[in-house]
């Protein structure tokens, strides 16, 4: 029976590199993301093993529940689960946050979690086996000025991932999160309303984190043997102390 990883997110950025990655370790994918044409160039680009793409926003409950319920029977048997789709909105005090700002990253980064979690379970219960990896962050573990919202986001993500694996223990599913950095990917710019140049100042002074980093590490993490678990791993680029100390040239 082959192996199978579904991948949030995989249209851009750590979920983009986590689905080649793990397609190299032998993995069938299931990559999920909300453009179309996106996963089609990711499907096209993985020729190592079958890959089915399915299109849908995390925030969409009863869309994404109808997606994975309505794949083949031949794909149903997920191992791996990478929670990766996420988003950052805006970066201001909490007397300027916009409310909408807010819903996304709430909706998205905890909500949509919680969503595709619920779909895939069921599939993984079966079997009494699986491997869930929550994408977090280091700003789940240190809040600092104007990321209110965000950092509350992933701060959530981090109980759900010790709840999750509490929970799950007996059912023989490992639950993992990787808490990331600074890496390079479309993030800022999203954060900063397409803005490219501001986006691109975060990055600027010292060499970043990268998306094939993240997805490395993934890969290694699933590769361990079956009694082996990293539950959480805090990653960062060299020049990186805290969420607010870099060493910038």
């Amino acid at each position: 029976m082959p192996r199978i990883a579904l991948v949030t997110g995989a249209t851009s950025g750590i979920g983009r590199a986590t689905a080649i990655a793990l397609a190299k370790q032998g993995y069938h994918i299931i990559a999920t993301g909300r453009r179309a044409e996106r996963l089609q160039e990711l499907q096209e680009q993985i020729t190592e093993v079958p890959v089915l793409t399915l299109q849908f926003d995390v925030r969409d409950r009863e869309g994404l529940s109808k997606a994975i319920n309505s794949m083949p029977e031949e794909w149903k048997a997920v191992e791996v689960l990478v929670n990766n789709a996420g988003n950052a909105h805006g970066l201001a005090p909490i007397q300027n946050g916009d409310v909408d700002d807010w819903d996304a990253m709430l909706d998205i980064n905890v909500k949509g979690l919680l969503y595709v979690t619920h779909a895939v379970l069921p599939l993984m219960l079966a079997h009494r086996k699986g491997h869930i990896i929550n994408i977090g962050s280091i700003a789940g573990k240190e809040v600092y000025a104007n990321g209110n919202v965000y950092c509350a986001s992933k701060f959530a993500v981090d109980a759900i991932s010790r709840g999750m694996r509490i929970d799950l223990v007996q059912e023989g599913i490992k639950v993992s999160e990787v808490k990331p950095g600074l890496v390079e990917t479309e993030f800022s710019e999203v954060r900063f309303k397409g803005d490219k140049d501001r986006a691109a100042t975060v990055y600027q002074g010292y060499e970043p984190l990268r998306a094939e980093d993240i997805a490395d590490l993934i890969a290694f993490m699933v590769t361990r043997p079956a009694h082996v678990n990293l539950a959480e791993v805090l990653v960062l680029p060299t020049a990186q102390a805290s969420a607010t100390v870099l060493n910038k040239q």
